[in-house]
């Protein structure tokens, strides 16, 4: 049986990387790291949701995350792979 491997989106867009998606996704990339996700998730930057105003905004499979801060990442991050 394949594995079907989960998909992170971060935007990139100058609104949402400006407003923090650049330290969102280091975090992501050492939270994936830290709990040997690498090779179960995807992590693809995005330009732009079209959402501006709801950033910054990242999406895990097709749950789209509004307003994402560096303290909420981790809280999302573990909702959604558990701790192992």
């Amino acid at each position: 049986m394949a594995l079907v491997r989960k998909e992170i989106k971060i935007c990139m867009g100058s609104s949402c990387f400006s407003r923090g998606n650049r330290q969102t996704l280091q975090l992501i990339q050492k939270y994936l790291k830290d709990h040997q996700l690498e090779r179960d998730v995807i992590l693809k930057g995005n330009h732009c949701f079209g959402n501006c105003s709801a950033g910054p905004v990242v999406t895990i499979g097709t749950k789209v995350y509004e307003q994402v801060n560096q303290e909420g990442i981790l809280e999302i991050l573990d909702q959604e792979f558990g701790e192992r």
